[in-house]
């Protein structure tokens, strides 16, 4: 999984080579940095269930702030935005 958002990052380095690579790759990353804040503010929900998948035991119950197709379009734009004033 997060070896196709550094894959993003990449990519985005051809059509904005002016940009650095770890700004790409951050915000690439920027809603899977979010969502551990998210969780731990009880924003959104996720249960631990031993044996669920072969790799994590979460349980991805609600996660809409981070990871709605919606949000993730308005992250994107705050990031953006704040990257052009900085």
């Amino acid at each position: 999984m997060f070896l196709g958002h550094f894959g993003v990052g990449f990519g985005a380095k051809a059509a904005a080579p002016r940009v650095s690579l770890g700004v790409l790759f951050l915000a690439a990353q920027f809603v899977d940095l979010l969502w551990p804040t998210l969780l731990l503010i009880g924003a959104e929900k996720v249960a631990i269930v031993p044996g669920i998948t072969r790799v994590t035991p979460l349980d991805f119950i609600d996660y809409p702030i981070s990871h709605s197709l919606l949000t993730v379009v308005l992250w994107g734009g705050i990031f953006a935005a704040v990257y052009f004033v900085i």
